[in-house]
């Protein structure tokens, strides 16, 4: 067993800098589920494609990661507001299920643009190992770990600021409750869909490049990390993007802590199976509660 400033330092914090990534990307979930109604399955290759964005402007022009951030949340945001134009608006009124059947088309698209214009190989933002920063006594966190966690929580200030105080996040919250009410209240649908998608591409282009800087950049990165983001949104309650974080720093935190060896020198779980945990958690929360914590939709 390791000491208690051993399990902080390797697998609790370390968990919470994944749980925000979870955050970020689940919130953008839970925002596209309440207002359009269906479970967006290319919104993982969204994240990817803001991953590799940040990239292009890191090893093209040699800017910092950090910097190149918001270039990437903003060329993600559009992005998918292309893809919502081309791919979704046609079916608007048609079942959920076909909206569904049509993310599965933009995702295989969307990875099969990063690997054309990207490749197939594994990359890095950065070189190097950096010395962890002392947070005080015993306990330290990464350099990396410690900006995820600020810019995140950063990213989440604004963005309960824009749902409770801004008219957008005003209709886009009527919208949420009751669609057509808001659109014979004379709220301009078509305009909050657009801000929806906005929101939840420049959200997925953060966590994508979190993702990136948490370990490697690869085309699959973001597929890898769309169980747990689910997870995260069903934990929480789908719709709810407040719900959506707390889920997301919840399994965070879970899939670290289960990798500890809580009994001699074996791991509760293997490394490598670290997603069968946010798979648990969402099956037991399926069962138990389908409106998750916060009382969401059930999908």
């Amino acid at each position: 067993m390791e000491s208690l400033a051993d399990f902080v330092n390797l697998y609790f914090l370390p968990g919470v800098a994944v749980g925000c990534i979870y955050a970020l990307g689940a919130v953008g979930i839970s925002l596209i589920f309440a207002i359009l109604r269906f479970a967006h399955f290319a919104h993982g290759d969204v994240m990817t494609l803001g991953a590799y964005i940040a990239y292009s402007l890191v090893a093209g022009l040699g800017w910092s990661v950090y910097l190149a951030l918001p270039v990437a949340i903003i060329g993600a945001a559009l992005a998918s507001v292309v893809i919502d134009q081309l791919a979704y608006k046609p079916f608007r009124r048609s079942p959920g299920i076909i909206v569904v059947i049509a993310s599965f088309g933009v995702m295989l698209v969307v990875r099969s643009l990063i690997q054309l214009f990207w490749g197939v190989d594994v990359l890095n933002y950065e070189t190097g190992i950096r010395k962890p920063i002392e947070l005080f006594a015993e306990y330290r966190m990464a350099q990396k770990h410690i900006i995820i966690v600020l810019v995140s929580l950063a990213i989440a200030a604004a963005l309960h600021w824009f749902l409770g105080r801004s008219r957008m996040g005003k209709a886009m919250r009527a919208m949420s409750d009751d669609a057509d009410l808001a659109r014979i209240s004379g709220i301009d649908t078509e305009k909050v869909v657009r801000w929806t998608w906005l929101i939840g591409g420049g959200l997925a282009a953060a966590a994508g490049v979190f993702a990136g800087i948490n370990s490697k950049l690869h085309p699959s990165v973001g597929w890898d990390l769309l169980l747990p983001l689910f997870a995260a949104a069903i934990l929480g309650g789908i719709g709810k993007p407040y719900g959506a974080i707390v889920g997301g720093l919840a399994i965070g935190i879970a899939q670290e802590v289960a990798t500890y060896p809580w009994i001699g020198d074996l791991p509760l779980v293997p490394p490598a199976y670290k997603n069968a945990v946010a798979f648990f958690v969402m099956v037991c929360m399926l069962i138990w509660r389908p409106t998750g914590l916060f009382k969401g939709r059930v999908l």
